[in-house]
């Protein structure tokens, strides 16, 4: 089929390759002709794991195409799909449609014949009543039908997530359009991913429905983590022991910083403002908001206090900036609200992370950018994880730690949101002055190299006993440089924060928490960790 994408952003682009991937011939265009040009050279306008080639492949087969013109894609294409973005509109946290009644426009404009319009764009209930009241105004002898078509991508895993979709939504209102959109979606139906096909306004509402309900999950297990922290529990045994319930599930269930990106923060606002329009107020939703916020000015006091008295002029190496790793995406990241915090306090902040140095540059004016973690740590005081990609995963602690500034009495690490055993095992590694992980970080994740390779989140080969043997070798080389073998020496040593006040856990007890022991449940819990973040 003959596919046109307008919007060349995220889910435009993402959709686009994965369209043409399929065997579709697609046109993806976009105003902006230096992004225009930069395609047409292979240069993606945004990071996302295996983009590049699966957009090279398709041009070089013909397939996939990128233009300025809009009426070059739309003539002859049997579906447009709307792709814009609708960012929150300033002032009322409304989500701003301009954009998509703009391309509505352009597009009933260009219509020739029959045409499917789908919108992709995450929009309010009723938008697609608009389009297409807009779309007959400007071609009224147009055969013309609007469709819903919400995505589910999550930013790192993205193009797996849309060949392998856990289900694809639907809105439409008449058989002709649902039949195209059958046609569009025929491999993935083919391979039994799921077409739920429902009322317009239902699909658009399903799609805000889903991102509050994971922004709920998330800072509900933050909150505990808050209560885990103030008796003395582990959030991470908590919320292994709730998610090993079917009914509840393991995901979203990992305590860190708070929610950032594209998504959950403008599209729970957006719902908001939809509810309260409707007379029909989502006081949990609110409440998830409002949480969610203050959670992440809160992860910046903590980093203050774990500073001792007088913060002001200190050093603190910020490690991972992305609001989830396999992004460069800041957009309400929690290293923002961090980092700022920081900087009011008088803290000198240095700031490292793989793919987003670039847009650190323009958010965060006075970070001081580093070439790599141990250039952030040389002579800090502290460092905070606050994005858990691989890379930083497998960083030499030791090296780590020697590069830190001096003692000065104290081995602080901040409560890190009621885990004590990575509290304790970070306060050790450290030995010199703050390591502070605010990411979500596991013992295991921190001390071994990356044992398994993500496979988009939440996807994951399952490791063979050869594999898991030896992480567990790798674990306990480490232990023996970390110092587990003097253990005794120092284990009654006070700990602040997640450490509880408790002594270190055991050199075996180290090894077994690390690698979840033989119980293929936690391993699985540890693979699966790394997607959660951040679901859409």
């Amino acid at each position: 089929m003959r596919i046109a994408i307008i919007g060349t952003g995220y889910v435009g682009l993402v959709s686009g390759a994965c369209f043409s991937d399929f065997g579709h011939h697609v046109t993806c265009v976009d105003k902006d002709a230096g992004k225009i040009d930069a395609l047409e050279r292979g240069i993606m306008p945004i990071f996302e794991p295996g983009l590049d080639q699966l957009v090279a492949r398709n041009v070089a087969a013909g397939r996939l195409a990128f233009t300025v013109e809009l009426a070059e894609a739309v003539t002859g294409a049997e579906a447009v799909f709307i792709a814009v973005g609708t960012p929150s509109r300033r002032g009322d946290g409304h989500a701003d449609l301009s954009y998509v009644y703009g391309a509505a426009r352009e597009i009933g404009e260009m219509l020739r014949g029959p045409t499917i319009v789908v919108t992709k764009s995450t929009v309010p209930v009723g938008t697609g009543d608009e389009v297409e009241r807009i779309l007959r105004e400007v071609a009224p002898e147009a055969a013309i039908s609007v469709v819903s078509n919400p995505e589910f991508l999550r930013e790192g895993a993205a193009i797996e997530d849309f060949k392998h979709p856990d289900r694809i939504v639907i809105g439409a209102e008449d058989e002709r359009a649902a039949e195209v959109m059958r046609e569009i979606y025929r491999p993935l139906y083919l391979n039994k991913a799921p077409l739920l096909f429902t009322s317009r306004r239902t699909a658009e509402l399903i799609k805000y429905a889903a991102n509050a309900f994971l922004a709920t999950k998330i800072t509900f297990i933050n909150e505990i983590a808050d209560l885990c922290e103030a008796v003395g529990a582990d959030v991470q045994d908590v919320a292994r022991g709730i998610g090993l319930d079917g009914r509840i599930g393991a995901k979203f269930l990992h305590a860190g910083p708070g929610y950032g990106g594209s998504c959950f923060p403008k599209d729970t606002v957006a719902l908001l403002k939809t509810a309260e329009d409707a007379h029909a107020p989502l006081r949990i939703v609110e409440a998830v908001v409002k949480v969610n916020d203050a959670r992440k000015r809160a992860m910046g006091r903590k980093v203050i206090k774990a500073l001792g008295a007088e913060p002001r002029g200190k050093i603190v190496a910020m490690l991972g900036l992305a609001f989830k790793p396999n992004t460069d995406d800041m957009r309400d990241a929690p290293s923002l609200s961090i980092a700022r915090a920081l900087e009011d306090a008088g803290v000198a902040v240095r700031g490292y992370d793989p793919e987003s140095m670039e847009q650190a540059r323009s958010l965060l004016p006075d970070l001081i950018l580093c070439a790599d973690p141990y250039e952030a740590a040389a002579g800090a005081d502290a460092v905070v994880l606050v994005t858990e990609w691989d890379a930083l995963r497998a960083l030499d602690l030791k090296r780590l730690a020697a590069a830190m500034r001096a003692p000065d009495g104290r081995c602080a690490t901040t409560p890190d949101c009621g885990h004590r055993r990575r509290g304790a095992l970070l306060d050790r590694l450290s030995g010199r002055a703050g390591a502070i992980d605010l990411g979500g970080f596991e013992i295991g994740d921190v001390a071994r190299a990356q044992p398994e390779r993500d496979q988009g989140e939440g996807r994951h080969d399952v490791e063979g006993e050869d594999a898991r043997a030896e992480a567990v070798r790798d674990i306990r080389h480490l232990a023996r440089e970390i110092g587990a073998e003097r253990e005794a020496d120092h284990g009654r040593a006070e700990h602040v924060g997640r450490a509880g006040g408790r002594a270190h856990p055991r050199k075996h007890d180290v090894l077994k928490r690390c690698h979840g022991g033989a119980d293929p449940r936690r391993a699985e819990e540890l693979r699966d960790r790394a997607g959660d973040v951040e679901g859409s």
